[in-house]
């Protein structure tokens, strides 16, 4: 998601932006899920770039058919926050790579392509917001519909974190969209997420308690004003005044502590600049329960038990919940225990511990998902 927002006010930003976009190098053979290591030769891999007609972006990835299988189920692989290549590789895990190999060496032809203004994909990611993801998602199930031996009614979408909302989007717009796997996807309004996540990091951080207060007393207020006022001309302003005005009050009450030093910051011009962009100002706006009652397909929504970026037991409800509301009653969800947000097995399942994890994506999860589909695409 960006990640997917503004995490910890961005004190814990840019770690999680390490995090997930990390080492560069995937994982070694001895590293790999077994699944990765009993996929080669069971399909074809192909790279591919596309463009829509009157579109001025051309995508590119990499398309993974199953070898000697006829009408064959499909899904596209859509990201979650920042830009990710088409490997998914996020602190050293190629992990929409590692999905691709098991799905479709299980007869399940798979789409991973590069982000807008990533790898070979062109166009600009920065302002670009999730309706706009969600587009390219059906834009990638279209493209799918000329390829020789992929069934046109069985296209579906697979969405990591943000990814999961931009699913929903297009599965609500479009019935080109057969159906939806959410892998730790949000169902979430944009608002109350960024209140969730930034709260769960920050209780879970190492801050001192007093910290921990004010991050988030501050963070609360900020996303109060952004989100009354996402629509309007005086966000920038209205968000630094709330600043100035809390840093007063605040400064006020670190001099009753009798700390020496004061380490706290609330990088105000950092997240003034994201807030004021179109990607946020959309984000606050969407809206899950409105969004999630509109998909009529099938959906498996997955979610690790130790995931601090998408909330699990309130999300994996929310699915059942809000498409059970628009009477879609065809929605399965599992929590998966021990995984983080990445679904990789975890100690403390902070972003900051994701690079030293030795294992790949959840075998258990690839399973799951596997068998789903193709029981949903007989």
């Amino acid at each position: 998601m960006k990640n997917f927002f503004i995490l910890l006010s961005f004190l814990f930003c840019f770690n999680v932006a390490n995090a997930q976009q990390g080492s560069s190098q995937a994982t070694t053979a001895a590293e790999k899920p077994a699944a990765t290591k009993t996929a080669l030769k069971k399909y074809t891999e192909t790279t591919v770039s596309f463009k829509s007609e009157g579109d001025t972006i051309s995508f590119a990835g990499v398309l993974t058919v199953p070898t000697g299988k006829k009408n064959v189920p499909a899904v596209v692989i859509v990201s979650g926050s920042y830009q990710q290549d088409r490997d998914g590789m996020m602190a050293g895990h190629p992990l929409f790579k590692e999905i691709a190999d098991y799905l479709s060496s299980n007869g399940i032809a798979v789409l991973r392509l590069d982000d807008r203004g990533t790898g070979k994909t062109t166009g600009t990611y920065e302002t670009a917001t999730t309706g706009d993801f969600a587009d390219d998602a059906l834009k990638a199930i279209q493209y799918l519909k000329t390829i020789k031996g992929i069934n046109p009614a069985r296209i579906g979408l697979l969405g990591h974190s943000e990814g999961g909302a931009a699913s929903a989007l297009a599965a609500a717009k479009s019935k080109d969209v057969a159906f939806i796997v959410s892998v730790a996807g949000l169902a979430t309004s944009g608002y109350t997420s960024l209140i969730q996540q930034n709260q769960d990091l920050v209780n879970n951080s190492q801050l001192t308690e007093v910290d921990k207060k004010r991050s988030n007393e501050i963070n609360g207020l900020m996303f109060d004003v952004a989100f009354k006022y996402a629509d309007s001309d005086s966000l920038e302003n209205k968000l630094n005044t709330t600043y100035n005005d809390w840093k007063v009050k605040d400064d006020a009450y670190f001099k009753t502590l009798n700390i020496e030093f004061d380490h706290f910051r609330f990088p105000i011009y950092s997240y003034v600049r994201y807030a004021i962009g179109p990607w946020y100002r959309y984000f606050l706006k969407f809206d899950a329960a409105k969004t999630i009652a509109q998909v009529k397909v099938p959906v498996l929504a997955l979610n690790g038990d130790k995931d601090l970026m998408v909330s699990p037991q309130s999300n994996l409800a929310n699915w059942k919940n809000y498409a059970a509301a628009g009477g879609n009653n065809n929605v399965e969800t599992h929590l998966l225990p021990g995984l983080n947000h990445l679904f990789l097995p975890c100690v403390t399942c902070t972003p900051q511990e994701y690079k030293t994890i030795k294992a790949g994506f959840s075998p258990e999860a690839l399973t799951l998902i596997s068998n789903w589909i193709r029981q949903h695409t007989k």
